[in-house]
């Protein structure tokens, strides 16, 4: 909404008033970004740096949105800029780097291929599948398609709030339709990024509620699995700061870790990946992984291989552009993680993350 009404507030600004078109510009560059039109921002962050907007960082911005439309050359050229001013900036340095990285990754991309699969897509939002423990014949993942409970639209997607869908596959091995999760585990609130325990019979997702008087921020969520239902979820009271969020759960394979993501205080950047011991009292003590899993940028979505590998998406490290899928793992020896970066095709200059 806002993007709208400052981009009528800029084509109504006569180009005589410099210092108000290049304000305007920016802001409307700022309202795309944060809803992933990187496109239309980097038109918008162009006018900005065209009418002279006073702040650099309107330079920067357009240099991680290029990134984001694999403009790479351009982007290092916006970077250069922006280090010119700035020479020992590390986030300006970072995507430097990352945009000379990402042009040789993706002309040379690796042996993975990637291809889409349409039967569980829709022409909303899908993502985050995940197999309920060790039973690949079932696939849970969130949705905003039709037929999710709430009927209220996200403020900052415009779309559905999202719930938790689950195909199955038949007798002959095919996946049937996705149909939500028949439970109170999805609400008409946002439900969304679930995991489950090694044996299965444990779910836990991200609930975000909504409320009119005061923010609400992200929380977990847990349901216990009774035959073939999922029983009422319960919130997992794993830290008495109510003014931060805590998300994205995942499990260790060895079911005794819940890793998530959260903002709270302490970490090293926006947001953190933290994990906390499961206890048969509840949660014991919660730690942030720190660096070099953790940045001053975002590290969200974590998730696990069975064998201990810990996958998650980050904006911090070196990458193509948006969120890239990156792996951690965890060198005894050196006690320390070896961070990879799962380069072309694996991730693209969008933004990529709910990796199973």
């Amino acid at each position: 909404e806002a993007a709208k009404h400052y981009k009528k507030a800029y084509s109504k600004t006569s180009t005589k008033e410099r210092d108000k078109r290049g304000e305007r510009a920016f802001k409307m560059a700022e309202c795309y970004r944060r809803i992933n039109y990187a496109s239309r921002a980097v038109g918008a962050y162009k006018n900005a740096v065209r009418y002279k907007y006073p702040e650099d960082i309107a330079l920067l911005r357009l240099a991680d949105m290029q990134r984001m439309t694999a403009d790479y050359k351009g982007a290092a050229k916006s970077y250069q800029l922006y280090l010119d001013q700035h020479p020992n900036d590390e986030t300006a340095l970072k995507g430097l780097k990352s945009s000379e990285e990402a042009a040789i990754w993706k002309k040379n991309p690796n042996r993975y291929i990637v291809k889409k699969f349409d039967f569980f897509n829709s022409r909303r939002s899908e993502y985050s599948p995940m197999y309920a423990g060790e039973d690949t014949e079932q696939l849970f993942f969130t949705s905003t398609r039709d037929g999710v409970k709430g009927e209220d639209l996200s403020g900052i997607t415009g779309m559905n709030m999202p719930d938790i869908f689950v195909s199955r596959k038949d007798e002959k091995g095919k996946w049937q339709k996705p149909e939500p999760i028949e439970s109170e585990v999805n609400s008409e609130f946002e439900d969304g990024a679930c995991a489950f325990s090694p044996d299965g019979k444990t779910m836990y997702f991200t609930r975000c509620q909504m409320d009119g008087d005061y923010p609400r921020y992200a929380e977990i969520y847990k349901s216990a699995r009774s035959d073939a239902s999922w029983g009422a979820p319960k919130k997992c009271e794993i830290t008495n700061d109510t003014l931060s969020s805590v998300a994205h759960p995942a499990i260790s394979p060895d079911g005794m870790w819940l890793y998530f993501t959260s903002d709270m205080p302490g970490g090293l950047g926006g947001t953190d990946i933290w994990r906390v011991r499961i206890s048969e009292e509840g949660f014991d003590w919660v730690e942030n992984l720190g660096a070099p899993v953790n940045t001053s940028g975002n590290e969200m979505f974590p998730t696990f291989r069975p064998n201990g590998e810990l996958y998650f998406s980050s904006n911090g490290h070196s990458g193509m552009g948006g969120l890239d899928l990156f792996k951690a793992i965890w060198d005894e020896e050196k006690e320390t993680w070896q961070i990879e970066n799962l380069q072309s095709p694996m991730n693209s200059q969008a933004d990529d993350f709910g990796m199973t």
